[in-house]
Protein backbone atom coordinates (compact mmCIF):
# COMPACT_ATOMS: atom_id res chain seq x y z
CA UNK A 1 0.00 0.00 0.00
CA UNK A 2 1.19 3.55 -0.97
CA UNK A 3 2.51 5.24 2.07
CA UNK A 4 1.51 8.81 1.77
CA UNK A 5 2.38 11.84 4.05
CA UNK A 6 0.39 15.21 3.77
CA UNK A 7 2.04 18.45 5.04
CA UNK A 8 -0.85 21.06 5.07
CA UNK A 9 -4.37 20.76 7.25
CA UNK A 10 -6.10 23.27 4.91
CA UNK A 11 -8.68 22.63 2.70
CA UNK A 12 -7.00 20.58 -0.03
CA UNK A 13 -4.62 18.58 2.43
CA UNK A 14 -7.92 17.04 4.49
CA UNK A 15 -9.59 16.52 1.16
CA UNK A 16 -6.53 14.34 -0.22
CA UNK A 17 -6.51 12.86 3.21
CA UNK A 18 -10.46 12.04 3.55
CA UNK A 19 -9.91 10.54 -0.37
CA UNK A 20 -6.98 8.50 0.06
CA UNK A 21 -7.79 6.62 3.32
CA UNK A 22 -8.62 3.34 2.50
CA UNK A 23 -6.49 3.32 -0.59
CA UNK A 24 -3.52 4.15 0.98
CA UNK A 25 -1.64 4.64 4.34
CA UNK A 26 -2.27 8.49 4.56
CA UNK A 27 -0.93 10.71 7.88
CA UNK A 28 -1.32 14.34 7.13
CA UNK A 29 0.19 17.02 9.56
CA UNK A 30 0.52 20.46 10.39
CA UNK A 31 2.91 22.99 8.13
CA UNK A 32 6.17 23.22 10.86
CA UNK A 33 8.91 21.32 12.06
CA UNK A 34 8.83 18.01 8.89
CA UNK A 35 12.48 17.83 8.80
CA UNK A 36 11.87 14.38 8.53
CA UNK A 37 8.86 14.29 6.31
CA UNK A 38 10.37 12.33 4.04
CA UNK A 39 11.84 9.47 5.80
CA UNK A 40 9.68 6.04 5.73
CA UNK A 41 7.09 6.99 3.25
CA UNK A 42 7.07 6.91 -0.63
CA UNK A 43 5.68 10.63 -1.19
CA UNK A 44 5.20 13.42 0.40
CA UNK A 45 2.14 16.05 -0.37
CA UNK A 46 2.78 19.35 0.34
CA UNK A 47 -0.84 21.02 0.45
CA UNK A 48 0.40 24.63 1.76
CA UNK A 49 -0.13 28.15 -0.69
CA UNK A 50 2.06 28.36 -3.98
CA UNK A 51 4.07 31.14 -1.99
CA UNK A 52 5.15 28.00 0.68
CA UNK A 53 6.12 25.69 -1.52
CA UNK A 54 9.64 26.18 -1.84
CA UNK A 55 10.75 26.99 1.78
CA UNK A 56 8.42 24.10 2.46
CA UNK A 57 10.18 21.42 0.16
CA UNK A 58 13.85 23.20 1.62
CA UNK A 59 12.92 22.02 5.40
CA UNK A 60 13.02 18.82 4.60
CA UNK A 61 15.34 16.41 4.31
CA UNK A 62 16.22 15.01 1.20
CA UNK A 63 15.57 10.91 0.52
CA UNK A 64 14.13 8.69 -1.21
CA UNK A 65 10.26 9.64 -1.12
CA UNK A 66 8.66 12.06 -3.88
CA UNK A 67 8.36 15.16 -2.93
CA UNK A 68 4.92 16.91 -4.70
CA UNK A 69 3.01 19.71 -4.52
CA UNK A 70 -0.36 20.36 -5.53
CA UNK A 71 -0.21 24.03 -7.46
CA UNK A 72 -1.34 24.16 -10.82
CA UNK A 73 0.85 27.65 -11.65
CA UNK A 74 4.07 26.50 -9.97
CA UNK A 75 6.79 24.59 -12.06
CA UNK A 76 9.09 21.70 -10.52
CA UNK A 77 11.86 23.75 -9.93
CA UNK A 78 10.24 24.88 -6.74
CA UNK A 79 10.81 21.42 -4.80
CA UNK A 80 14.88 21.82 -5.15
CA UNK A 81 16.81 20.16 -3.38
CA UNK A 82 14.63 17.12 -3.93
CA UNK A 83 15.79 13.94 -6.59
CA UNK A 84 12.27 12.68 -6.95
CA UNK A 85 9.48 15.76 -7.74
CA UNK A 86 6.27 15.87 -9.01
CA UNK A 87 3.02 17.72 -9.15
CA UNK A 88 -0.68 17.15 -9.16
CA UNK A 89 -3.13 19.41 -9.40
CA UNK A 90 -6.69 18.61 -9.52
CA UNK A 91 -9.06 20.47 -11.59
CA UNK A 92 -11.56 20.59 -9.14
CA UNK A 93 -12.90 23.34 -6.57
CA UNK A 94 -13.02 21.79 -2.79
CA UNK A 95 -14.93 23.92 -0.56
CA UNK A 96 -14.40 21.47 2.41
CA UNK A 97 -12.75 18.56 2.99
CA UNK A 98 -15.90 16.00 2.52
CA UNK A 99 -16.84 17.52 -0.36
CA UNK A 100 -13.78 18.40 -1.50
CA UNK A 101 -12.89 14.48 -1.13
CA UNK A 102 -15.86 13.58 -2.97
CA UNK A 103 -15.06 15.69 -5.99
CA UNK A 104 -11.62 14.17 -5.94
CA UNK A 105 -12.34 11.12 -6.84
CA UNK A 106 -12.55 10.88 -10.64
CA UNK A 107 -11.36 13.78 -11.16
CA UNK A 108 -9.34 15.76 -14.09
CA UNK A 109 -5.91 16.06 -12.50
CA UNK A 110 -2.71 17.49 -14.42
CA UNK A 111 0.45 15.42 -13.08
CA UNK A 112 4.21 16.21 -13.90
CA UNK A 113 7.23 14.43 -12.89
CA UNK A 114 7.82 11.44 -11.10
CA UNK A 115 6.08 8.77 -11.97
CA UNK A 116 5.03 7.48 -8.93
CA UNK A 117 2.48 10.66 -9.05
CA UNK A 118 0.61 8.87 -11.57
CA UNK A 119 -0.13 5.59 -8.90
CA UNK A 120 -1.25 8.42 -6.55
CA UNK A 121 -3.64 10.16 -8.90
CA UNK A 122 -4.87 6.49 -10.24
CA UNK A 123 -5.91 5.41 -6.06
CA UNK A 124 -8.82 8.29 -6.83
CA UNK A 125 -9.42 7.31 -9.97
CA UNK A 126 -8.07 10.13 -11.65
CA UNK A 127 -8.10 10.99 -15.29
CA UNK A 128 -4.68 12.34 -15.52
CA UNK A 129 -2.70 14.41 -18.40
CA UNK A 130 0.67 15.94 -18.28
CA UNK A 131 1.54 19.55 -18.13
CA UNK A 132 5.36 20.71 -18.85
CA UNK A 133 6.74 23.30 -16.78
CA UNK A 134 7.08 26.05 -19.83
CA UNK A 135 3.01 25.23 -20.39
CA UNK A 136 1.96 25.74 -16.43
CA UNK A 137 1.33 29.30 -16.49
CA UNK A 138 -1.10 28.93 -19.09
CA UNK A 139 -2.72 26.16 -18.09
CA UNK A 140 -3.48 27.37 -15.04
CA UNK A 141 -4.46 30.91 -16.75
CA UNK A 142 -6.80 28.24 -18.57
CA UNK A 143 -7.97 26.47 -15.58
CA UNK A 144 -9.22 30.58 -13.85
CA UNK A 145 -10.79 31.40 -16.42
CA UNK A 146 -13.00 28.20 -16.69
CA UNK A 147 -13.60 28.26 -12.52
CA UNK A 148 -12.94 31.82 -11.14
CA UNK A 149 -13.67 33.72 -14.19
CA UNK A 150 -16.85 32.25 -14.66
CA UNK A 151 -17.86 32.80 -10.75
CA UNK A 152 -17.00 36.17 -11.24
CA UNK A 153 -19.30 36.38 -14.21
CA UNK A 154 -22.21 34.41 -12.38
CA UNK A 155 -21.65 37.59 -9.66
CA UNK A 156 -22.35 39.78 -12.17
CA UNK A 157 -25.35 37.76 -12.89
CA UNK A 158 -26.30 38.03 -8.87
CA UNK A 159 -26.15 41.39 -9.04
CA UNK A 160 -28.56 42.45 -11.99
CA UNK A 161 -30.75 39.47 -10.93
CA UNK A 162 -31.57 42.03 -7.81
CA UNK A 163 -32.44 44.89 -10.15
CA UNK A 164 -34.72 42.72 -12.22
CA UNK A 165 -36.56 41.09 -9.29
CA UNK A 166 -36.65 37.88 -10.75
CA UNK A 167 -35.04 34.94 -9.13
CA UNK A 168 -31.45 34.61 -9.27
CA UNK A 169 -31.82 30.36 -9.88
CA UNK A 170 -33.65 30.84 -13.01
CA UNK A 171 -30.57 32.87 -14.29
CA UNK A 172 -28.26 30.47 -12.78
CA UNK A 173 -30.13 26.94 -14.63
CA UNK A 174 -29.79 29.09 -17.67
CA UNK A 175 -26.18 29.26 -17.84
CA UNK A 176 -26.27 25.28 -16.86
CA UNK A 177 -28.28 24.88 -19.63
CA UNK A 178 -26.18 26.89 -22.05
CA UNK A 179 -22.80 25.42 -20.17
CA UNK A 180 -24.16 21.84 -21.06
CA UNK A 181 -24.58 23.11 -24.22
CA UNK A 182 -20.86 24.12 -24.62
CA UNK A 183 -19.77 20.27 -23.39
CA UNK A 184 -22.36 19.08 -25.66
CA UNK A 185 -21.09 21.16 -28.85
CA UNK A 186 -18.43 23.15 -28.42
CA UNK A 187 -18.56 26.90 -27.84
CA UNK A 188 -19.27 28.19 -31.23
CA UNK A 189 -22.18 25.72 -31.38
CA UNK A 190 -23.55 26.73 -27.91
CA UNK A 191 -23.92 30.32 -28.99
CA UNK A 192 -26.64 32.23 -29.01
CA UNK A 193 -28.58 35.37 -27.92
CA UNK A 194 -28.49 38.94 -30.01
CA UNK A 195 -24.83 38.90 -31.03
CA UNK A 196 -25.08 35.34 -32.92
CA UNK A 197 -27.90 36.30 -34.55
CA UNK A 198 -26.35 40.15 -35.21
CA UNK A 199 -29.12 42.01 -33.70
CA UNK A 200 -27.48 45.10 -32.39
CA UNK A 201 -30.41 46.79 -31.67
CA UNK A 202 -30.93 44.64 -28.88
CA UNK A 203 -27.66 44.66 -27.47
CA UNK A 204 -27.70 48.98 -27.62
CA UNK A 205 -30.84 48.40 -25.97
CA UNK A 206 -28.52 46.35 -22.89
CA UNK A 207 -26.38 48.78 -22.76
CA UNK A 208 -28.73 51.42 -22.41
CA UNK A 209 -30.35 49.56 -19.52
CA UNK A 210 -27.62 48.81 -17.68
CA UNK A 211 -26.05 50.38 -14.82
CA UNK A 212 -22.88 51.81 -15.57
CA UNK A 213 -20.62 49.79 -13.59
CA UNK A 214 -21.78 46.97 -15.52
CA UNK A 215 -21.22 47.83 -19.06
CA UNK A 216 -17.31 47.16 -19.20
CA UNK A 217 -17.92 43.36 -18.37
CA UNK A 218 -20.94 43.22 -20.87
CA UNK A 219 -19.68 45.03 -23.92
CA UNK A 220 -16.01 42.53 -23.46
CA UNK A 221 -18.50 39.50 -23.76
CA UNK A 222 -20.22 41.51 -26.58
CA UNK A 223 -17.14 41.76 -28.52
CA UNK A 224 -15.49 37.87 -27.30
CA UNK A 225 -19.00 36.73 -28.70
CA UNK A 226 -19.25 38.47 -31.65
CA UNK A 227 -15.58 37.05 -32.66
CA UNK A 228 -16.87 33.30 -32.24
CA UNK A 229 -19.47 33.76 -34.18
CA UNK A 230 -17.61 35.37 -36.86
CA UNK A 231 -19.03 38.88 -37.49
CA UNK A 232 -17.69 42.30 -36.96
CA UNK A 233 -19.61 45.19 -34.93
CA UNK A 234 -20.84 47.79 -36.20
CA UNK A 235 -19.55 51.18 -36.23
CA UNK A 236 -21.07 52.54 -33.48
CA UNK A 237 -20.52 49.58 -31.18
CA UNK A 238 -16.58 49.25 -32.73
CA UNK A 239 -15.79 52.53 -31.45
CA UNK A 240 -16.60 51.85 -27.80
CA UNK A 241 -13.24 51.79 -26.13
CA UNK A 242 -14.44 52.05 -22.64
CA UNK A 243 -16.78 53.59 -19.64
CA UNK A 244 -15.97 57.03 -21.30
CA UNK A 245 -17.42 55.72 -24.71
CA UNK A 246 -20.90 54.83 -23.44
Amino acid sequence: MLRVRIIGRGRAGSAFAHALRGAATVELLGRSDHEDAAAGVDVVVLAVPDAAIAAAAQAITPGDAVVAHLSGATTLGALVPHRRVASLHPLVSMPDPVEGARRLRGAWMAVAGDPLIDRLAALLDGRTFRVDDEHRALYHATAAIAANHLVALMAQVERLAVLTMVPVEAFFELAVGALDNVVASGAAAALTGPVARQDWQTVRRHLAALPEAERSLYFALVEQAATLAGHGLPSDLAAIHGPTSW
